[in-house]
């Protein structure tokens, strides 16, 4: 017998809203803040006729897009269980992670190319402090939406909003490098400086996108849970030793998006009932999930005969084991 305890949605702190609602604020932040600093970029990189700011602009469209994805993925993850998707639909998140990963080395590539056409066909950069008001401007707001995304995320510990958090970074990184670049500009007068900064700045936030690949990959090919988180599993299941659980094996845990999903065989002493053992397999579920917070845990119950030989329990003498239910529990 196998009782499965299925979480509800997150409850809230007092006074601040379900978790669903904060995500999709924080989602629907990052969506205008793009499309503002997009127009901006596109302006300031009109005017100046900087690569570096137009290929910023392109960055930010590209964010755009990234943005609308998170936005999208935490609407649909926070969707319930349905008959297609019995497990729910919480690795969408981490498609979106994904995603943005790629979306991150893609923006990359742009500005490198529109660098390296700048180094051969040269061009001149004018009117270089609008262009320096503009990029500062971009920056201060990447770095204020990205801090609020890094923190909802943590919050809901949800992955497409942390890729989203690390797209804003990135992004507020690359505009620091054009800054310094537009700077070094007006004070040499070596247009050639914009695209080479911008080709630095480029390479310097691969590795931001192929670590967000790298997380997110880990997510969908099922890897195994943290070992501090495991061994949190663990100690909670000898914790109830007392209450008559005798051994377990074959632990296996991972995570859908927010959520962790457990399933293990647990075995009680010689003599337990159908109703001990099913009230306290329901016990350690609730234990399991208070430890690891978002939590499906699934508890296949035997006997004590199923233990394997060095996984045993101290096992409780008949007066430990815990009192039957009462009738109606």
């Amino acid at each position: 017998m196998a009782p499965q305890m299925t979480p509800g949605p997150a409850a809230s702190s007092a006074g601040r809203p379900p978790q669903p609602v904060v995500k999709r604020r924080a989602a629907a932040l990052s969506v205008t803040s793009n499309a503002l600093l997009i127009v901006l970029k596109f302006a300031a990189g009109l005017v100046t006729g900087s690569v570096a700011l137009l290929a910023e602009a392109m960055q930010s469209v590209i964010d755009l897009v990234a943005s609308v994805v998170a936005y999208v993925s935490v609407r649909k993850a926070d969707e319930p269980a349905d008959e297609n998707h019995p497990y729910g639909h919480h690795k969408i998140e981490n498609v979106a992670a994904a995603v943005e990963g790629v979306l991150i080395l893609v923006g990359s590539g742009v500005i490198a190319v529109e660098a390296v056409r700048r180094l051969i066909d040269g061009g001149e950069v004018e009117q270089i402090g609008f262009g320096i008001a503009i990029i500062a401007l971009t920056i201060v707001v990447n770095l204020v939406v990205s801090a609020v995304l890094a923190r909802r995320a943590r919050e809901t510990e949800s992955p497409a909003l942390e890729g989203d958090a690390a797209h804003l970074r990135t992004d507020a990184l690359t505009s620091v490098g054009v800054l310094v670049g537009l700077v070094l500009v007006q004070v040499t007068g070596a247009s050639w400086l914009d695209p080479v900064v911008a080709l630095l700045v480029a390479a310097a936030i691969v590795w931001t996108g192929v670590r967000l690949l790298m997380r997110s990959g880990r997510v969908l090919v099922d890897e195994a849970l943290p070992e501090d988180e495991l061994a949190q599993i663990r100690d909670t299941v000898v914790s109830f030793a007392p209450s008559g659980v005798v051994g377990f094996h074959k632990l296996r845990a991972r995570r859908a998006g927010a959520r962790r999903l457990v399933d293990m065989h647990v075995q009680f002493y010689a003599g337990a009932t159908l109703e001990e053992a099913h009230a306290t397999a329901h016990r350690l579920q609730d234990a399991i999930r208070e430890r690891l917070g978002d939590a499906d845990v699934l508890i296949h119950i035997e006997p004590a005969d199923r233990v394997r030989p060095g996984t045993e329990l101290r096992p409780p003498q008949r007066s430990d084991a815990p009192d039957p239910p009462a009738a109606g529990a």
